[in-house]
């Protein structure tokens, strides 16, 4: 690890009303004392596009390449990210070892090259656990959610 990088923490939770249907993403990114909430959505998503835009969202926050913590409660995101499969897909380009076609590939191809200007860890938390800053981005995702849920 590059020392001399900063370290930034990004915290990240999505959430859909339907799947698909209205969702929203949450983002908190921390360096150090400092914090910033980020949050959006989409009036016809899933959740797992929402799962890794909160987590794209907050590495594009990013003005310069850093040492980041990722954590997530999200299986999909995590598993795809650490255990290399998303980088299998898009080596493959974007079919799966079943030989369908991987799903949310743009945005795959957009977390790579985000993931890749960056030093990062992820950590996975199970949801809905009481973890304060998992709780917090629930919370910017669901009435996220609600807005793209009450519009016509």
């Amino acid at each position: 690890m590059n020392n001399e990088l900063k370290f930034v923490e990004i915290f990240a939770d999505g959430s859909c009303s339907g799947n698909p249907g209205p969702g929203g993403w949450g983002t908190i990114l921390r360096f150090g004392t400092t914090e910033k909430e980020l949050s959006g959505g989409a009036k016809e998503t899933t959740n797992n596009r929402m799962e890794i835009t909160a987590v794209l969202e907050g590495l594009r926050a990013l003005k310069y390449p850093c040492r980041v913590k990722i954590t997530t409660d999200s299986q999909y995101v995590f598993n795809s990210v650490t255990k290399g499969w998303a980088e299998g897909w898009k080596k493959n380009n974007w079919i799966k070892k079943d030989k369908k076609p991987a799903l949310n590939a743009d945005l795959w191809d957009e977390l790579l090259t985000e993931l890749s200007k960056h030093e990062v860890e992820f950590q996975w938390i199970k949801g809905h656990n009481g973890h304060s800053e998992n709780e917090r981005c629930d919370a910017l995702a669901v009435a996220q959610t609600e807005k793209y849920k009450n519009e016509v």
